[in-house]
Parts: C-alpha cells; structure tokens; sequence
C-alpha cells in the first residue's frame, strides 16, 4: 500500500509522529494508501528550513525566479496526464474535470512568469527640490496554505505560485485526504530549478493547522474551505500577527429570467450544480426562476439528468464521480429527505440507483425550495440542485442578497440593461451573466463576500501579489554641497 511522507529540504522525509490518516479510493470504498500526520515538531521542521532558504531566494533576481516559473509551467503542462490521474484516483473526479482543474491551475502559474512586470512600483521625480520618492513591494519571509479536499492541485497554485515568484518560501498543508497531487508538484518544483527548501509540504489535521496559525515564523496564510472553518483560521491567524486570506463557503444562486434562453440556462444549471459531483464552492446550487419560466425550466433540467453518466472515473464516458468520503455522502443524502419533511418537492432523487461501491450519489432535483429549508439555507457541496420560484427580478436579487454568503452567483437574461443593473445591485463577489461558473481568469482575482471571504485580499491574480508583499517607499536626495543648509522647519514639499 502506498504511503505519503512530508516534503522538506527538497526530499520525502517520512513521519516520525506516529500518526497516520487514511486515503480512501472514493470509487470503490477500498483505502488505497496512507498518509502521514504531522506532528508540532515535524511542522517546525519544515518553517524552519523554509526560513533558512528564505534570504537566498529572496535575493534572487526577478528574471531567475521567472525562469523558475516558465519551467514549472511546461513540467506541469507535460505532466498534466499523471497529475490528472492523481485527482481521479482520491478525488474520485473524472479525468476531464480533473483535467480541467490541472488547465486553472496552470493559468495561475504562467501569471506569475510575469513577475518582473507584476512587481514594478511607482516612482515621482522632483516631488520636492533635489528629492525624488519611490515604491517597490518586497516578500514577507515564510507563507503557509492550507488547501481544501476539492482542488487538490489547482488551489496549491493558486497560492504558491504568486508567493514564490514574489520571493518568498512555502509551506503547504494539503487536504489529508488526497494529498499525491501536492508531492507531485514539490517534486516538479525540484525539477524546474526551485531550490531545496523554498517549497514544503506538511500532511496532517488540525495539530498541523494550529502550529502553522501559532508559529512566530510564520508572517501569512492562505486558506480555502468551509466558512466555520475560515472563520477559525482568520481569527487564530490574526490574533498571533499573521496576515490572513480565508476564503469560506458558499451558497451560488442563480437568477434565471423570463427572456433568458431556457435550453442554455437549464445546460448551464446542470452543468455547474452536478459537475465535479457539486463539490466545489462555485458550484450552483440555487436556481431563482421567475414564476413564468419555473415549470418549463424544470422540466428542461429534470430531462437532462438521466442522460448523466455517473460512475469511477476508470471507465471512460463517465461524467460525474463519488463523493470525497462515505461520511460525506450519507451527510449530501441527508438533505434530500429533510427536503421532502420540510415541504420542498423532490424531483429527482439522486439516492436512486446510484452505484453500489464506493461513495456515490445521483444528481438530485429539489423544487420549491424556501429559505429557511436547510437545502436551501446550507452549503451542501454535493449534487444537489434546488430551484426557488420567485415572482420578479427584485425578488431574486434581493434573496441573493439577503444570503450570508457572496460568493458567486449568475444571471441568465438577453437584455443587458437588466444584466448591467444586476452587476451595479448584487452582494457577491464573482458575478457571471449567461456563464454559470464565473471563475476569474489568473490575471483577475478570484474571492467573494460576506461570509464567503475573510480578510482583505482576495486570492491570486493582482491580489495575490499584493497579499504576498509589503510596500515600502523610499524618499532619496543625494548630497549637493552647493544647497546644502542646517533648517530646522518642519519639511514641506511647497
């Protein structure tokens, strides 16, 4: 059975806690490997050699550190397969959405082979006689991520790859629970020239957590997951001197209109509720359909769902895999029949047929959904699509905005005043018009609102540059002996 060691100083190093965690293979219920679990020391090990690396990497020039990243690129991109493979193995996702993820995550990886340009600060000649005044952005020192089960390679690139090539060094935490892909990437990042130590990766729970959030040596962490648990991680993180990013959860709406292209709104609606099993925090899992539209738009959903392969993601044509963990899925089941006790109609019920081994779900439908349902009210993270009828554009704007969280959400129209009026008044953060999954690409920032995001800065993109570096600016006169003068006044620029 294979297990899953630390990377520290550029090599495995296995675990000496004698805590291990279990690899489940999602697909068939069977455990597949193990994986170590950090203890207080172990993690101490890994900042430490990423302190030590950082004066050297933080010396390196922009163009090296840039050639680091367009080498990490092409590895990535020429393994893109094997890293694909590793999602679907402990994931459980099917090989094209795990495709899919590796293509995001490169984006954010070729971001950064711009460094140079992205770190280019301001500069005024003569802002007073004799003085010119200038900014530049300079690293933190050693930065921690702490990545979620859903993206086991996209979210690490997210965060690591603008903080490298800021100049920083790296700790990663990944999700326990599928945790290859992240000793793959270490390894690439060996391969493409990063030195020995700039990159780590400790396996663990929450001991691993908390020592990251507790470590003096540590200046800033980026984490993303569940809103109970962002919360905590920006809270803990904050009250020991960390610059924390944390972005939580979710609950996307989306806003469908009596104009709108019901055969485009009900692909995109299947689409982004069911994809990845609707485990990912940009998943749609609210409909808002005017009453007009409701019955047609339902009925074109519910036609759609059982043309959904669902099964391992070893047999090709499949589309929709497991869920993460057996706990998991009977926790996504749950919500169907409490949907049905309090009083939404359950049109399709994806605990149906699904397939006995391993931890599946079928899609499901949930109609008349109301808030106050916890179908509605939750973040599920499963493929589970509810719809809510509501009678105008006022009333769907206003649920959306009434909702304690603002991460994504859609609007699915053909007239582009309302679409614009949608963009001015909605509360979220990412907003799509006729796109579902409104994703930024690397060069925007991805993050939402409310309590979708804790902290300032949202994630990678001209954020994550900023989030990765301090400002420093210097005021420069250099020496003229023929104006110099003792003045004891207040300096003034006029």
């Amino acid at each position: 059975m294979n297990h899953i060691s630390h990377w520290i100083d550029g090599r495995v190093v296995p675990g000496t806690s004698g805590r291990i965690g279990v690899v489940w293979n999602p697909a068939t219920g069977e455990q597949q490997a193990a994986v170590d679990f950090a203890a207080v020391d172990e993690v101490d090990a890994a900042v430490a050699t990423a302190k030590a690396a950082f004066p050297a990497w933080r010396a390196t020039n922009l163009s090296r550190r840039a050639e680091v990243m367009f080498h990490m690129r092409e590895l990535i991109s020429a393994n893109r397969k094997e890293i694909a493979g590793l999602l679907s193995a402990e994931h459980g996702k099917v090989l094209s959405d795990a495709l899919g993820e590796v293509a995001r995550g490169l984006e954010n990886v070729e971001f950064a082979c711009g460094i140079p340009h992205l770190l280019k600060g301001g500069y005024s000649e003569q802002a007073s006689t004799g003085v010119d005044v200038y900014q530049i952005k300079q690293p933190l020192g050693v930065v921690a991520g702490i990545t979620p089960f859903n993206f086991p390679a996209m979210v690490p690139m997210w965060m690591f790859a603008n903080a490298l090539a800021c100049g920083n060094t790296f700790v990663l935490k990944p999700s326990e629970k599928d945790p290859s892909a992240s000793m793959f990437l270490a390894e690439l990042l060996k391969q493409a020239g990063l030195p020995d130590g700039v990159f780590n990766v400790v396996h663990g729970d929450k001991v691993a957590v908390d020592r990251l959030l507790e470590h003096p040596d540590i200046a800033a962490v980026s984490f993303v997951g569940s809103t109970p648990i962002a919360k905590y991680i920006y809270e803990t993180g904050t009250k020991n001197g960390k610059r924390v990013q944390a972005l939580g959860g979710a609950k996307n709406h989306m806003l469908v209109l009596p104009d709108a292209d019901l055969d485009m709104a009900a692909d995109a609606a299947v689409s982004a509720a069911y994809g990845s099993a609707g485990e990912r925090c940009m998943a749609i899992s609210v409909v808002l359909a005017v009453d007009s539209v409701a019955d047609a738009l339902i009925e074109r959903i519910q036609a759609r769902i059982p043309d959904i392969k669902v099964g391992p993601a070893s047999e090709p044509g499949n589309e929709m895999g497991p869920l993460i963990t057996r706990e998991h899925r009977d926790k996504v089941a749950g919500y169907i029949g409490a949907a049905a006790e309090e009083g939404a109609t359950v049109v399709v019920d994806g605990r149906d047929g699904a397939p006995a081994d391993g931890f599946f779900l079928k899609p499901s439908l949930i109609d008349r959904a109301t808030p106050g349902m916890s179908c509605y009210d939750d973040e599920i993270f499963g493929p589970v699509l509810t719809v809510t009828r509501v009678r105008s554009y006022d009333e769907g704007l206003q649920l959306i905005n009434d909702n304690q969280y603002g991460n994504g959400t859609a609007i699915f129209t053909r007239d582009g005043g309302v679409a614009r009026q949608f963009e001015f008044d909605v509360q979220v953060g990412m907003v799509g018009v006729n796109v579902p999954i409104p994703v930024p690409v690397s060069y925007y920032s991805f993050g939402g609102w409310k309590a979708s995001l804790f902290g300032d800065q949202h994630m990678y993109g001209p954020e994550g540059v900023n989030f990765y570096t301090r400002s420093k600016v210097v005021t420069k006169r250099w020496p003229d002996p023929r104006s110099s003068t003792v003045d004891l006044g207040f300096p003034q620029n006029r």
